[in-house]
């Protein structure tokens, strides 16, 4: 297996720690692994800088969910605020920090067992004002151009800034967040960033 240095964590690190919006004890800068892009999420969890957050996306592989609970060691150890995508059974039985919904399960936040971090992911305002007052935080995607089968139009910088402006929530931009796509963030108020790819080689 390809042995991965994720030297790019630290830098989109330090860069999401200058945007300026509002975020209380939340990370600037969260990675979220994928089947197909994260050859080793615990690696990338070695690696990660320390104050940074992890997201587990198993989407059901039971190899990738046997990894939790060895990722919720490493994040107590490196200090990283470990979630796990739509499953809180999971998160509870790896002593995870939160779990992550995709904008198609918001709904489950309300309904969940889990007491701990809730976040979201959205792709409309619409889906933005839905999750206020269930979960903590909001990934608003697809911020630049991505290779993610997913990924649908571009933001840019400017529709992300009227996210941040008028949202109750810490709102994180996703997609396509890269060394240079982040520095186009500077003058916005998100609170953060996350990135798949650029820190999965």
């Amino acid at each position: 297996m390809t042995d991965p240095t994720y030297g790019a964590a630290a830098q989109l690190a330090s860069l999401a720690a200058t945007l300026g919006g509002p975020r209380g004890a939340l990370p600037a800068f969260f990675a979220f692994t994928d089947p197909d892009r994260t050859p080793d999420p615990v690696m990338l969890a070695q690696k990660l800088p320390p104050g940074s957050g992890l997201v587990l996306r198993t989407f059901g592989k039971p190899e990738i969910k046997a990894m939790a609970p060895t990722l919720a060691i490493i994040s107590e150890w490196r200090q990283l605020t470990f979630l796990i995508a739509a499953d809180p059974d999971l998160a509870i039985a790896a002593g995870a920090d939160g779990v992550h919904w995709p904008q198609a399960q918001l709904s489950k936040a309300a309904k969940t067992r889990f007491r701990g971090l809730q976040t979201a992911s959205a792709h409309s305002p619409m889906a933005v004002r839905r999750a206020t007052g269930l979960v903590d935080a909001v990934f608003v995607s697809t911020a630049f151009s991505s290779q993610s089968p997913s990924a649908s139009r571009p933001m840019g910088p400017f529709r992300l800034q009227a996210y941040g402006h008028r949202s109750q929530l810490p709102i994180y931009a996703l997609g396509g967040i890269n060394s240079k796509t982040i520095k186009r963030l500077t003058h916005t108020q998100l609170s953060g960033a996350a990135a798949i790819g650029a820190v999965s080689s």
